[in-house]
């Protein structure tokens, strides 16, 4: 598999109107395509015919020309493809496609994509294993096929226009088209103040944009615009015994870290110390080792002042970096720690807004920028351990009965913005309505098992929440933080295979010996040391010199004691002030907090937003 060319980190935008002639709007597509240029700074490519324009921006992991997007095939016609990630069975499809007729002119999984279509169909996305996002117009049938990987890694928008569409990596191409207007209406204000992990799939925020949701596909024609599921999460019965689950959980996670560890690029892995980015290094060491590559190299992030002003709690029980670098010494990697200050938190803090297109909340996204863009000087790729405990429940919500029962989404349980919205405004998206609905919602899509009890239907239905809402919040911070620094990282843990097999096991299994993730870590054994594989699960860790909670609480002050904020024509100022007043920390905002200062770096990047990105509030 070395020696593939690749195409794989960038954006992909396009525009299909069946109403006019675009090839006389070559700069509307450019703006578009530029705005993508961070996702792919090397290269960029423009496709364009009567009635679709298709956009690419490369960043070259081997710079040959035949690697270049849009791509089209001389025997396809009038087929044209726009892709933005990795096919990871690539291998297996181009033998297969050999075997139905097909020659190819490259060894990239671009060119297998395309192929794939021109023998499946639509049906194309059945046969893929990867992550990934792309548009493909087809002009024998003047269609476009937009279509995005199972468990939604990599991101695709669009928005539905009276003739077409328009479609992209990220919001802010399509907010770079001249006839798209930044809008945010009562229903988006609804997402906006919704509790961090309950955005509805499927919703773009900004009045009229869409996010194609995981596992689905859209198909644009002269008749409108479709959009039909074509993965979603099956509930079976599990047989297996806990010797024969842990043995198959291990064998997908060896296969799935191998397939991932392909590149002809400097990789790394992303190493906290924990379970799962130790388990995804130390497998992927044992590949690069078995090829006769070099060393693994792998990174996390600290704060300075942290060792002396860590206090364990709930979220973080312990210390990550005594467990990282002991995990990088067993395994024989090669570590580095990429510490942050407060100076350099406070500096970016207005960096991943621009990444997101929308307000984040503060150091967690912010110290994620500055790590990537770090690992960024060094590699081109990444592994990371996200979405373990999505898949296998290590978070508190699976375990603490109080949680578990909440009728709502158990991490949002307990916090709201609501009572601190300007009475019109909260009269408007009424907002614990709305967040009551989309909980029915969501547990309607719940697949059920026949025959479980009423513990085991509880735990399926937040497992399967959790999948559903809370990983693509973590999968959308972890693609726009990487790619804004055009670092690519994948996910061995959101493997199709081993999210159907996990999703399907009985909890008593999932936990084994009475501890959290039980079953991985008996998948585990023999790959880490004893008390890293004891280890209790510690969150992504917040910032720990003060100097950054006062840096956010003097930003916050000044905004108070600044009346025509614009954040104030959604947030009432008294009661704000009287919150505040109450606690600087604002308690009851927010269920789950990354950090002491995150419903106050919330509040900054709105107003930031609202001031800086020409958005209206109709």
């Amino acid at each position: 598999m070395a020696g593939r060319e690749e195409a794989d980190m960038c954006g992909i935008t396009g525009w299909v109107d069946f109403g006019r002639d675009l090839r006389g709007e070559r700069a509307a597509i450019e703006a578009m395509t530029a705005t993508m240029v961070p996702r792919g700074p090397d290269a960029g490519g423009i496709w364009i015919s009567a009635h679709a324009a298709l956009g690419h921006r490369r960043l070259s992991v081997i710079d040959l020309p035949c690697g270049a997007q849009p791509m089209s095939a001389p025997d396809s016609g009038d087929v044209v493809l726009t892709f933005s990630g990795e096919i990871y069975n690539f291998t297996e499809l181009r033998s297969e496609l050999v075997s139905h007729g097909h020659s190819f002119r490259t060894r990239s999984d671009t060119e297998v994509l395309l192929r794939s279509y021109l023998q499946w169909g639509r049906d194309c996305v059945d046969h893929l294993n990867g992550m990934f996002a792309f548009g493909l117009w087809d002009g024998r049938r003047q269609e476009l096929l937009l279509a995005r990987d199972r468990l939604g890694v990599k991101p695709l928008y669009y928005t539905v226009r009276p003739d077409g569409v328009l479609f992209g990596s990220e919001p802010k191409a399509i907010l770079a088209h001249p006839e798209f207007r930044a809008e945010i209406d009562a229903e988006g204000l609804a997402e906006l103040f919704s509790q961090i992990g309950t955005k509805t799939p499927g919703h773009g925020i900004y009045r009229g944009l869409s996010e194609l949701r995981p596992g689905s596909v859209a198909i644009v024609g002269r008749g409108g615009t479709r959009t039909a599921t074509y993965w979603s999460l099956p509930s079976l019965p599990h047989t297996d015994d806990l010797a024969a689950t842990a043995a198959a959980v291990r064998d997908l996670l060896t296969d799935t870290v191998h397939r991932q560890t392909v590149a002809d690029v400097p990789l790394c892995s992303l190493l906290s110390g924990g379970l799962d980015s130790s388990v995804v290094s130390a497998l992927a060491a044992d590949s690069l080792a078995r090829r006769d590559r070099a060393k693994l190299a792998t990174f996390s992030v600290d704060f300075e002042g942290s060792a002396d002003a860590f206090q364990p709690d709930q979220l973080r029980p312990s210390h990550d970096e005594p467990y990282a670098r002991a995990a990088a010494e067993y395994m024989g990697a090669r570590h580095s720690t990429v510490v942050l200050s407060a100076d350099e938190l406070v500096e970016a803090q207005w960096a991943p807004l621009a990444a997101h297109d929308l307000p984040t909340g503060g150091d967690m996204w912010t110290s994620a920028y500055l790590l990537f863009r770090e690992i960024r000087n060094q590699s081109t790729v990444a592994l990371s351990g996200e979405s373990a405990d999505e898949v296998f429940g290590g978070y508190p919500w699976y375990h603490v009965p109080a949680l578990l029962a909440a009728p709502t989404f158990p991490w949002a349980a307990g916090g709201s913005w609501e009572p601190l919205l300007q009475p019109s405004v909260r009269a408007e998206i009424r907002l614990s309505e709305y967040a009551a609905d989309r909980y029915a919602s969501a547990l309607a899509e719940v697949p059920r098992l026949e025959g479980e009890n009423a513990f085991d239907r509880r735990i399926r239905e937040v497992l399967y929440l959790g999948l559903t809402h809370w990983l693509p919040f973590l999968l959308d911070r972890k693609d726009r933080l990487s790619m804004a620094s055009g670092l690519e990282v994948r996910v061995p843990f959101c493997d199709h295979r081993l999210v159907e097999y996990v999703f399907n096991v009985p909890w008593a299994l999932k936990e084994a010996g009475g501890i959290e993730k039980g079953l991985l870590r008996t998948a585990a054994v023999g790959l880490l040391p004893d008390d890293l594989l004891r280890r209790r699960k510690s969150i992504y860790p917040g910032a720990a010199d003060k100097a950054y909670e006062r840096a956010v609480d003097a930003q916050l002050r000044a905004l108070l004691a600044a009346p025509d904020a614009p954040l104030f024509e959604l947030v009432s100022r008294d009661l704000l002030a009287e919150a505040y007043a109450r606690d600087p920390l604002l308690p009851g905002a927010m269920s789950i907090r990354p950090s002491a200062t995150t419903p106050a770096a919330l509040l900054l990047d709105i107003n930031r937003w609202l001031t800086q990105s020409g958005v209206t509030i109709r």
